[in-house]
């Protein structure tokens, strides 16, 4: 685990805590990925990084770009950081937030790469028989590699299945040179 990561625990988990406690994920979610767009802009992380701003100064900063974006919560959420010099873990809070609110909501992502594109029916498929074999809620994400020569590849968390053609080729290739 990184550093930023494990920088970014206690202030993800009581993130998190405050949105299951309101039964409301969409704010928290709206406002974080909204801090980490913030923190992404490079131009914005040198000038947070410049020992001549204060950690108070690099809090105003980021709430002056965020103004009406952001309630008390996430200004204040904002201005701890600041404090704490922990702005810079901005992207990995809202990573570990999104997994703790997709694990409370039964959610996994999922990938399902194919050789050519899937369309609207074969995704809806493809997520309901992923959704019954997992028992979960299915976020399906597709995507197309063309190296695959056909079949399909399906990832969900630590699940793998490789259906592809260039695995079945791969595996022939291996039985005949054993």
């Amino acid at each position: 685990m990184s550093e930023l990561s494990q920088v970014a625990r206690p202030y993800a988990k009581a993130v998190f805590d405050l949105a299951k406690d309101a039964k409301d994920y969409t704010k928290w979610t709206d406002q974080l990925a909204f801090l980490q767009a913030i923190m992404a802009d490079e131009q914005l992380v040198q000038v947070l990084e410049d020992p001549n701003i204060s950690n108070e100064q690099a809090g105003e900063l980021v709430l002056s770009i965020g103004k009406g974006k952001l309630d008390k919560e996430g200004q204040n959420l904002v201005k701890l950081m600041a404090k704490n010099e922990r702005l810079a873990a901005m992207n990995d809070v809202n990573q570990q937030f999104l997994e703790m609110r997709d694990n409370a909501e039964q959610v996994i992502e999922a990938q399902l790469i194919t050789a050519t594109k899937v369309d609207a029916e074969q995704k809806i498929a493809f997520e309901a028989a992923l959704s019954r074999r997992l028992g979960k809620k299915i976020k399906l994400e597709s995507q197309v590699d063309k190296d695959l020569i056909g079949g399909a590849v399906v990832r969900a968390g630590d699940w793998v299945v490789d259906g592809s053609v260039k695995a079945q080729l791969q595996d022939l290739v291996g039985a005949i040179g054993s």
